[in-house]
């Protein structure tokens, strides 16, 4: 496996001020060799030092900010120019730009089952930059391609491991722990691009839906189960209002109940406070006990 090598190239502008220069004497050396005035060597002196300033230009390159250049020599790997400015080496060095800025990468809408077969859509967001240059251009045949393709697998893969919705305070489901599942899906996909000198910084969930065949089946029993929980609730309140209604009627002696009677008035209560309806009350004008 290829590892990146830092390469030494030499100054650019210095060459730059030496190519200029053997060109400009190069220029009277032919004019004067081949127009008699100097010796005819001159000339072919003029001829071999503006091939050879021509032939040096091509070593010059430029690395910009947050770039680098990886050098190859006949196919075989020489190193990487990360430091930013003009640069010379070798003519016969082949440069290839490299990237190092931070990228955003966003998936396709994937259609995939969470772990109990239902049927999602699902999209995530990758930031990431190249951090080997030699891995990423070597080990890879396109690493951005690679990318792409090994994140959508991540992200399917993933999204198999959790269920949609969480039935227990304990589970970990896509739609309620955010933080737990983009850890999870930055652990895998750092896990998969290290061979590529990728480094993961950030991926997080995009969209997460129910696909639209059971989006409407699903959401009514999102809707019952928020019905029983919310009625969950009102019993329990409603009980221990009338268990603090009873508490109080003894304790401040103003009516004796017997059982028959403390059941009725029980009943009356919670179907007072747990009706989703005003109690319509009937007033009895009799005595207690008619």
């Amino acid at each position: 496996m290829l590892r990146e090598i830092p390469f030494r190239p030499a100054p650019g502008l210095g060459m730059l001020f030496l190519f200029l220069a053997a060109d400009a004497a190069a220029i009277p050396l032919i004019v004067q060799g081949a127009g008699g005035g100097w010796p005819p060597a001159a000339a072919g002196v003029g001829a071999v030092l503006l091939v050879a300033s021509v032939f040096g230009f091509a070593g010059l390159f430029t690395v910009a900010p947050n770039n680098a250049k990886v050098l190859t020599l006949f196919g075989r790997y020489k190193g990487t120019v990360r430091e930013e400015g003009l640069w010379f080496a070798n003519p016969f060095l082949a440069k290839q730009a490299v990237s190092l800025r931070v990228r955003n990468f966003e998936t396709n809408k994937l259609k995939v089952n969470d772990a109990r077969a239902n049927p999602l859509e699902i999209g995530a967001i990758v930031v990431w930059k190249v951090i080997d240059t030699a891995e990423a251009m070597f080990e890879v045949n396109d690493y951005v391609q690679y990318v792409a393709v090994q994140s959508e697998s991540a992200l399917r893969a993933l999204a198999q491991q959790y269920p949609y919705d969480a039935h227990g305070s304990d589970e970990v489901a896509l739609s309620t722990h955010t933080a737990e599942v983009s850890q999870g899906l930055r652990d895998a996909l750092h896990e998969r691009l290290a061979a590529a000198g990728v480094d993961v910084i950030e991926a997080r969930i995009s969209h997460l839906a129910y696909s639209a065949e059971i989006a409407a089946a699903m959401l009514q029993r999102q809707q019952a189960g928020a019905i029983v929980a919310a009625r969950q609730t009102i019993v329990e309140g409603a009980v221990g209002m009338v268990e603090m209604a009873l508490d109080a009627l003894k304790a401040r002696d103003i009516v004796e109940l017997d059982p028959e009677r403390k059941a009725a008035m029980v009943s009356n209560l919670l179907v007072v406070l747990c009706s989703d309806r005003a109690a319509q009350p009937v007033v009895n004008t009799g005595t207690i006990h008619h």
